[in-house]
């Protein structure tokens, strides 16, 4: 007997679901005949009065209206278009099988725009899902729509996850201190809430109260407002020191080949910046074959590509050795003639194989898109290159310190009669060193396929940067390859801003020629016998 009864009223509860729906609906009737208006004002206070009357349909509405999805009929009846191009009828959420004529878009400025985001903000501050009640507090602290401050008091009374308690807190205070009618203790408090944060948003929101303001509050405002330029500038050091150390990575992974070749042989080697190319299209070569063929791997394709490339330009590499440079030894100026011809020849053989256009090299996942780190921007892709510089710098530096190649390597650099005296045989020393060099700028040329164009003139962007870093640290030597390229990077993305990119370059070019002046061998010179003779 009392099971049926429970039965009984359960299906006379779910009976009265859609009645209360309705009657919820009923009860938002004038927010939605206002919304369905040419009247911005009656549009503004519509929106404001559906977020607050708890309609289950308001949301919908809201968004449809902020995407330009909301449409009325001349008799102010308000219809919703999904997607997929459906019709439904605003108030009750009901699908309409024909669409009625006449219908006519909602208008929306930017006023209009703001007053949703509020609306929405409002309907899911007290949303179970986190990451809503984020956004939601977001979106009220940029409307400051007063309309939104009971909802946002209630949530914060609620709210138990402290990140999300910390931004409601500034979203209040955002509402307070733009409200002119707020108690000024109140919006001095508020002013306290806001400095904490202390970005872009907030200081245009303290110079816009700063305006008319009272004596106290002004005080307020404006210590305010200088806390956090302070703060501003100096997060934007310390934003253009890790562009500098970013920029720095790359010069360091173009240089750093050519800081062996040059140093082991006294090579000027203009085809050093091709090679980089051409590690650069080893990638695309790579990325097509698993774009078509292998799909599933494409996030191993850069890990793939590396030491493609590097065998690549590195027989490409000892192949211009053989053929042209071994003949010319002692004889930098034609060395450097003969290797701006090559480098001629690669770009016109990379353009009719691939032609001239850009290429596309896409990112993997792990190095898409980007973080933020103490209020400083790191994108992923940047970062990779950094560690990777890092890693190719320490096991060049392993090579060089710890094998039997490494040895002969730095015999050769310091004294090539002595070491070929020892049994050294020099020659192939000179050919392997400068195959090592090509392949360490073919894997330079994978890691600015991530930043770069990838297209036949991809090395000459680098060739001059990359000789700038090996003469100002010095020639030959790896820990002045690195100061010298980091310091580099570093000194440019801090004069970009004050002189500009082609001035910033300029400077930095005359500084080295005059330190070049006072010390020729560079910032961290060889030493040894015929080095120093």
């Amino acid at each position: 007997m009392r099971a049926s009864r429970l039965v009984a009223v359960f299906g006379l509860l779910f009976a009265l679901l859609p009645c209360a729906v309705a009657v919820r609906a009923q009860d938002a009737g004038p927010a939605f005949a206002d919304i369905a208006s040419d009247n911005f004002n009656r549009i503004e206070a519509g929106i404001t009065a559906l977020a607050g009357s708890g309609a289950p349909t308001a949301a919908p509405t809201l968004e449809a209206l902020a995407e330009g999805r909301l449409f009325f009929t001349p008799s102010r009846d308000l219809f919703l278009k999904d997607k997929a191009g459906a019709t439904f009828d605003a108030r009750t959420g009901a699908a309409v099988t024909e669409a009625p004529g006449g219908l006519k878009p909602v208008r929306v400025n930017n006023r209009i725009r703001r007053a949703i985001d509020a609306a929405l903000g409002t309907l899911t501050l007290l949303s179970p899902d986190p990451a809503k009640r984020r956004a939601a507090a977001e979106a009220v602290f940029k409307s400051r729509d007063a309309a939104a401050l009971p909802a946002l008091e209630a949530a914060l009374a609620k709210e138990q996850d402290a990140g999300v308690r910390k931004l409601l807190a500034r979203a209040r205070a955002a509402v307070v201190i733009a409200d002119k009618s707020a108690p000024e203790g109140a919006r001095v408090a508020a002013v306290e809430v806001l400095a904490e944060r202390g970005d872009q948003d907030v200081l245009a929101l303290f110079n816009t109260v700063k305006a008319d303001a009272p004596p106290a509050l002004k005080t307020t405002v404006e210590a305010g407002v200088a806390a956090i330029e302070r703060r501003m500038q100096l997060l934007e050091g310390v934003q253009n020191a890790w562009y500098g150390l970013s920029l720095g990575s790359v010069l360091l992974l173009a240089a750093i080949g050519l800081a062996i070749t040059f140093g082991v042989m006294g090579i000027i080697n203009m085809a050093h910046g091709e090679m980089v190319m051409i590690g650069a299209y080893t990638t695309f070569v790579v990325q097509e074959v698993i774009r078509t063929r292998f799909p599933g791997l494409f996030d191993w394709s850069l890990a793939i590509a590396v030491p493609l490339a590097f065998l690549t330009a590195g027989a490409v590499g000892l192949l211009l050795e053989r053929t042209v440079i071994r003949f010319l030894y002692g004889r930098p100026l034609e060395t450097l003639l003969a290797t701006w011809g090559v480098s001629l020849m690669l770009q016109q053989a990379v353009r009719s194989l691939f032609g001239p256009n850009n290429r596309e090299v896409g990112a993997p996942a792990f190095m898409s898109g980007s973080t933020e780190v103490l209020g400083v921007s790191v994108a992923y892709g940047r970062l990779w290159i950094v560690v990777f510089g890092l890693i190719v710098f320490t096991a060049l530096f392993v090579v060089l310190r710890a094998t039997s190649f490494g040895l002969k390597m730095r015999a050769v650099t310091q004294n090539r009669k002595m070491a070929a005296s020892m049994g050294i045989r020099t020659p192939w020393v000179d050919a392997l060193t400068f195959a090592l060099g090509s392949g360490i700028a073919g894997i330079a040329g994978v890691a600015l396929s991530q930043i770069d164009n990838v297209s036949p003139n991809l090395g000459q962007s680098y060739i001059i940067d990359s000789f700038m870093v090996v003469v100002f640290g010095g020639v030959g030597n790896l820990w002045g390859t690195l100061f010298a390229a980091l310091s580099l990077g570093v000194a440019n993305k801090f004069l970009e801003p004050v002189a500009g990119a082609v001035l910033g370059k300029i400077l930095v070019l005359v500084f080295i020629i005059l330190f070049i002046q006072k010390r020729p061998r560079g910032l961290f010179a060889l030493k040894g016998r015929a080095v120093e003779a």
